[in-house]
C-alpha cells in the first residue's frame, strides 16, 4: 500500500504494513486530540495501553495531586510499539468498544 501523509508533521513510520485501520498505509483518518504519554502493557494484539501522568489542582489543600489516566489505542503493525516507548496517539473514530484512539509515532 502507498504510504500516505496524515498531515501531524510527524515522523513517517520505515517499515511498510496492509492493517486497514494504519493512519498511513491504510484508510482510517485522524482527527480530534493529540496526545503523548507512555505504553503500559502491550499485551493484546494490536491494541496497547498508554499511561499519562496528570496533576490535578485541590482547591482545598491548595496542593496539586497525581493522577493517572489509561487510554487503550490501536498500535498499527508498522509502528509496533513495546513497554515503556515514549508515543504520539491521535483521536480516530472509534475502532471498538475501549479504542478511539491511534498511534502515530515513536518518540526517539
Amino acid at each position: 500500500m502507498a504510504l500516505k501523509n496524515i498531515g501531524l508533521g510527524v515522523a513517517l513510520p520505515q517499515k511498510s504494513c496492509d492493517d486497514v485501520d494504519c493512519p498511513f498505509h491504510g484508510s482510517l483518518s485522524v482527527r480530534g486530540k493529540i496526545l503523548s504519554g507512555v505504553v503500559a502493557s502491550s499485551k493484546m494484539r494490536k491494541t496497547v495501553v498508554v499511561e499519562r501522568d496528570l496533576l490535578h489542582y485541590d482547591p482545598k489543600y491548595m496542593r496539586y495531586e497525581k493522577r493517572r489516566s489509561r487510554i487503550s489505542a490501536h498500535n498499527p503493525p508498522c509502528i509496533d510499539a513495546k513497554e515503556g516507548d515514549k508515543v504520539r496517539i491521535a483521536e480516530c473514530r472509534p475502532l471498538s468498544k475501549t479504542v478511539a484512539f491511534v498511534i502515530v509515532e515513536k518518540a526517539e
